[in-house]
């Protein structure tokens, strides 16, 4: 199976999860009914998923990986919330909205389903190299300089909270403010001092009382 079907077809395995989630509850689910409903038998459903939780991160990984993919161009002569606005688009197409949506219902869920709640966290944690990659070169320092790591963590924390607030509002009916400008607020709110000019690279560490 090439990389690109196994990729769709984890794809719609979550969207399945999602949808049997949402009507039966994570309790209610079995991994057995999540393959059923995709035509797999549950020893193949394993194959690509470690436990029934997991097959949702396909579908909460989309969405982090569409904001993460359009900071990987933003260029040092912008700042954040012009890239962001010139740069990122929410899904505008059916299927991509869908799936914005069914990640929400999972955030949801998330907020008294431990094991949804571990998925959603996992994938937040595995974006922060790729988010200090992208710091690390506006910055002109390495991608392990400390300044970049916490940076990323904030980074990466700031997409998680704005993940929330946005299922808050999903499941409390509230019209949402929108979605680019809580992005970029979240996100300026981590990222404070990145927009600045690049920094120079430290080539020795000082401490108190060394001569400068």
């Amino acid at each position: 199976m090439t990389d690109r079907r196994r990729a769709r077809l984890r794809l719609e395995i979550s969207r399945a999860a999602v949808a049997l989630f949402r009507e039966h509850g994570v309790a209610g689910t079995s991994g057995e009914r999540i393959a059923k409903e995709v035509g797999l038998s549950a020893r193949t459903l394993w194959r690509y998923f470690r436990s029934k939780e997991s097959c949702v991160e396909p579908v909460l990984a989309r969405g982090i990986d569409a904001i993460v993919e359009a900071l990987r161009s933003w260029p040092a002569d912008r700042t954040l919330d012009e890239h962001l606005i010139a740069e990122y688009h929410p899904p505008a197409d059916a299927e991509a909205a869908a799936d914005a949506e069914a990640g929400l219902t999972v955030i949801a869920l998330s907020a008294t389903e431990p094991g949804l709640r571990a998925v959603w966290l996992a994938v937040h944690e595995r974006s922060e190299p790729v988010l200090a990659e992208v710091l690390a070169g506006r910055l002109g320092r390495p991608a392990d300089d400390l300044a970049v790591r916490v940076h990323a963590a904030a980074m990466a924390a700031a997409l998680r909270i704005n993940g929330e607030e946005l299922a808050a509002e999903l499941v409390c009916g509230t019209r949402p403010s929108d979605p680019v400008e809580r992005l970029a607020a979240a996100l300026r709110a981590a990222a404070h001092g990145v927009d600045a000019d690049p920094a120079p690279p430290s080539s020795t560490h000082h401490r108190a009382g060394d001569p400068e």
